[in-house]
């Protein structure tokens, strides 16, 4: 059996899928260990699960909150700039503590996520297999697609790739920072040149947690490349253990989710105009602010028309019931949502929700608006839309399928034993122990 070390961004969501995933490499006679700076320990809630905190020199606890809310409300070009030298600044950490902490641990194989580049270069550095997962839109690159973070929607003509090329240029000079980071300890590592995350993704295993029906139409991803689906604990873990029970729904009124995610869900004002437009429709609403709310701010928006507020719910549970939900767009959202045949409203704020945004409407599993704009009176018009066409289901019938078929966290611990083809010997050493002399 294998020893694997998990190296994400410090996001809540990205822990939480990739732990998905490492509990069932756990239950199959595997360890695992995620490591990272030492706040993100607060994500790992599987007692079977190992972390190792590196960096706090530079990382140190209590430092991540205000990392996060940079990330969140960036606001103008300054605040971007500061979220992008954050980004950096943390790949430098991890490259510089990853090997080290490598060597300690006993690792084997290492299972890194897309958005941060320093689990493929210091893998790829110290000689270990690794496997890339996509938690949010994959960052592979070819000619007509846009990035994931582009809100465009999807057009093959002259006039659409020439938006696509601009974009893509205009994006990688904002994330210069990153890329010289990307590049520089690339070359620590003795390396081959590269300078952004699409080229550090793993020449064995990449998985991602769409499906190929819900992307825009790829023709040149790698053939180690895997759509898996949504990452989500399974067996006895599956259900979780929520916080809040299933509310008391009343027949024959329509009954909306609505959930901006962990790192948007204090936005009050934005609580309030989807509160305002599903009172104006007679809808039963559940917010579930995942602790962005105080006891106050819950009220005013039960006072707005929402039937029930809460901090966190059981998603998947959720979904199942309800005939719509307005969403940030963040990827485990849309694809629960998906897999329950639940029409979307998406309202992106950041990150790939834009990319996901227009995904959601070239796959025509749902609508979109300005999460900064759109009044109430224009969500409830197109909370009404969801609600009353059927085109929406029709189509997420199909896409249903797909997301259900595509083998989930099993398959996708199927594809890394079988790529990685681990089994050490007791008592052997690392395959990058060489790696630090």
């Amino acid at each position: 059996m294998a020893h694997f070390g998990v190296v994400a961004p410090a996001f809540y969501s990205h822990f939480s899928a990739l732990g998905a995933l490492a509990g069932e490499l756990v239950e199959r006679g595997h360890r695992v260990s995620f490591i990272h700076r030492p706040d993100a320990a607060a994500y790992v809630n599987d007692a079977r699960l190992g972390f190792q905190a590196v960096g706090a020199d530079t990382h140190p606890p209590g430092s991540l909150a205000a990392a996060l809310r940079r990330a969140a409300n960036p606001g103008g070009p300054f605040g971007l700039r500061r979220v992008i030298l954050d980004m950096a600044a943390g790949t430098d950490m991890l490259c510089r503590e990853l090997p080290r902490a490598i060597v300690t641990l006993g690792i084997d194989a290492i299972i890194a996520d897309q958005m941060e580049a320093a689990g493929g270069l210091v893998a790829e550095g110290l000689g270990l297999p690794f496997a890339s997962v996509a938690c949010a839109l994959p960052v592979n690159r070819e000619p007509g697609i846009p990035l994931p973070v582009m809100p465009f929607d999807y057009a093959d003509d002259e006039r659409a790739h020439k938006v696509c090329e601009g974009s893509t240029r205009v994006y990688d000079w904002m994330m210069a920072p990153h890329r010289r980071s990307i590049a520089a300890n690339a070359r620590r590592l003795g390396l081959a040149a590269r300078d952004g995350l699409h080229e550090c993704l793993s020449p064995l295993a990449q998985l991602s947690q769409t499906v190929a029906a819900f992307d825009f139409p790829r023709r040149a991803l790698p053939p180690h490349f895997h759509h898996v689906g949504p990452l989500r604990p399974t067996g006895k873990r599956a259900a979780g253990a929520p916080r809040h029970g299933m509310p008391a729904i009343a027949a024959g009124r329509p009954f909306v989710f609505a959930s901006l995610g962990t790192m948007q869900g204090g936005r009050l004002a934005l609580f309030k105009r989807i509160a305002h437009a599903c009172r104006s429709l007679d809808v039963q609403l559940l917010v579930a602010h995942c602790g962005g709310l105080d006891a106050r701010q819950e009220r005013v928006l039960e006072r707005a028309g929402a039937t029930w507020v809460c901090d966190f719910a059981n998603q998947q549970a959720v979904l199942a019931r309800a005939d719509a939900v307005v969403s940030h767009a963040g990827s485990n959202t849309v694809m629960d949502a998906i897999a329950a045949r639940t029409p979307i409203l998406a309202l992106p704020i950041a990150f790939d929700q834009p990319g996901t945004a227009a995904r959601v409407v070239h796959a025509g599993v749902g609508l979109k608006a300005s999460a900064r704009f759109a009044g109430s009176a224009q969500l409830a018009s197109l909370l009404q839309r969801l609600l009353r066409e059927g085109a929406f289901a029709d189509r997420l019938e199909a896409l249903s399928g797909s997301v259900i078929s595509a083998g989930g966290t099993p398959r996708a611990a199927d594809i890394i034993e079988a790529a990685l083809q681990l089994r050490r010997q007791p008592g052997q050493a690392p395959v990058g122990a060489a790696a630090l002399g």
